[in-house]
């Protein structure tokens, strides 16, 4: 059984804890819904063609990443993805295994370990690109460029500030 902690007004700390200093108002809300849907369905068809390979998303992002990014060493794919050492050991070597991913040394370090995707790889990320970029094309049609602007800059300030350069630089390939 859990323990649970009262503080000294007689209130649950861990529930406490979790309830946030005010309830968002209703845009908020609305936005919050929005992208739980609209990650929902952005990802479905992907979900679907990847489980036909046994494989889940953090395979997808794995593979994505590799593929956008050849020669990407697994430390800087940890420092992306933000997911433990472990956790990418066993999506990693399924994806070694299975071929979709090959590892090579680094040329001046040899213990680096750097990452591409295979031909098998780079066909599937790119396939499950191509699903997502149409979804996003219908998404955006008939948006002029500084609506398509807009979008984007919500999408980057969702992005956690101190990270938000860091990840701009990975995605505009500065």
């Amino acid at each position: 059984m859990a323990d649970i902690n009262f503080s000294e007004d007689g209130t649950d700390s861990q529930t406490a804890a979790a309830e946030p200093a005010g309830k968002p108002d209703a845009s908020s809300y609305e936005l919050i819904e929005l992208l739980f849907f609209a990650y929902r369905d952005f990802i479905s068809e992907p979900d679907e063609i990847l489980a036909g390979y046994g494989f889940g998303r953090a395979h997808h992002r794995v593979l994505h990443f590799v593929d956008r990014n050849p020669g990407l060493s697994v430390a800087d794919l940890l420092d992306i993805l933000k997911i433990t050492k472990q956790s990418l050991a066993r999506v990693l070597k399924q994806l070694l295994d299975q071929g979709f991913v090959e590892q090579r040394a680094g040329k001046r370090d040899r213990r680096q370990r750097l990452l591409y995707a295979t031909p098998e790889g780079a066909q599937l990320a790119r396939a499950l690109a191509a699903i997502q970029a149409k979804r996003i094309e219908h998404a955006v049609a008939g948006l002029d460029a500084s609506e398509r602007k807009a979008a984007a800059q919500f999408l980057s300030r969702l992005i956690n500030d101190t990270e938000r350069n860091h990840v701009l630089k990975i995605v505009r390939r500065d």
